[in-house]
């Protein structure tokens, strides 16, 4: 309870402006880090006039402004000067502020899988290409061997088993990642054996790759940013775009999933290892304290396993550096 609390403190940074007008590629992350020590903890601060709708839709030319109410600071925002009578802001939500930058996380969103062992054995594979092809493109058609499961769509998506996740202190097997290698449309089925009409391809499509269900999902573009409900103490298992040292927009795998009770928008203070030293005096080796190195926010839950990506960077960041509750 006490560790919830201060996680929950609103202090501001030294020198922050009264205001900002929003320009073009600022996201309500970046905004709140001008005003809040804790940007993810915006939420508690903001506030809006009564005439907007909704208050996450905020657009280039928009200004937010500091202001203190019964002593506490709430962000507001102002949309200028209005006309007297009824009259319409005509902006496509596509010209709305993202929460987060993302371009940084697009592609993990819908291209990346963390599937179980099970749920990877059973999918179908890949037999073989039209005329004994070994590998295929987009255009081409490919025969799949398997039981697909019962869902109502005709589009499916071909992975590629990428690496296997473990628990780095129980040796429990978390998952198993696969990337997405294209997909294509269903267009024959005989027995156990499928014929896919591939639409799009990033790589080859080859033997034994696995046929999964998919759909082109609406990208989530809304993320509330909150401490977990509960205390989290995890290790970062693997940076995804294949970088040992971590640094800000870095899409991160940690070792805890809806099975710890992570949630999308869970946001979590990472945690460097304390260096080995040897004391001068005793000649011991002893391990510094964890040093703070950065905050991360989780965009996508799997059963044991979630990606994250790296909002704010204090120091370098490696491979398996703690992930903890906000404290």
């Amino acid at each position: 309870m006490i560790g919830s609390l201060k996680a929950d403190v609103v202090q501001l940074v030294d020198n922050h402006p009264d205001r900002h007008v929003v320009v073009k590629g600022d996201t309500l992350w970046d905004i709140s880090s001008m005003f809040l020590k804790s940007p993810w903890l915006w939420p508690k601060v903001w506030s809006v006039n009564p005439q907007i709708d909704n208050p996450h839709l905020i657009y280039p030319g928009d200004v937010i402004y500091l202001v203190w109410v019964n002593g506490q600071p709430q962000l507001r925002m102002d949309r200028g000067p209005r006309r007297l009578g009824p009259q319409i802001r005509r902006s496509d939500l596509e010209q709305a502020i993202q929460t987060i930058p993302l371009q940084d996380i697009k592609s993990f969103l819908s291209d990346n899988l963390v599937l179980q062992k099970d749920e990877l054995e059973k999918a179908p594979y890949v037999l073989a290409g039209v005329n004994e092809r070994i590998i295929s493109g987009a255009g081409d058609k490919v025969y799949a061997r398997g039981e697909l499961p019962d869902v109502d769509q005709n589009y499916y998506g071909i992975y590629r088993p990428a690496r296997i996740y473990k628990d780095p202190e129980t040796e429990e097997v978390l998952g198993y990642e696969s990337k997405a290698i294209g997909g294509g449309y269903l267009v024959a089925n005989q027995d156990d054996i499928m014929t896919i009409s591939l639409k799009r391809t990033y790589e080859e499509v080859r033997v034994k790759d696995r046929v999964l269900p998919t759909r082109e999902e609406v990208i989530q573009s809304v993320f509330y940013p909150r401490a977990p409900e509960q205390e989290v103490n995890g290790k970062i298992l693997s940076v995804l775009r294949g970088v040992t040292q971590i640094g800000q927009y870095d899409v991160v795998a940690i070792n805890r999933g809806e099975r710890e009770g992570i949630k999308t928008g869970h946001v979590l203070h990472v945690y460097r290892k304390g260096e080995v030293v040897k004391d001068p005096v005793t000649q011991e080796m002893v391990t510094l304290p964890s040093e703070r190195g950065g905050t991360i926010m989780v965009f996508k839950v799997f059963d044991k396993v979630s990606y994250a990506l790296v909002m704010r960077a204090l120091n370098a960041m490696s491979l398996l550096d703690e992930v903890r509750t906000p404290k």
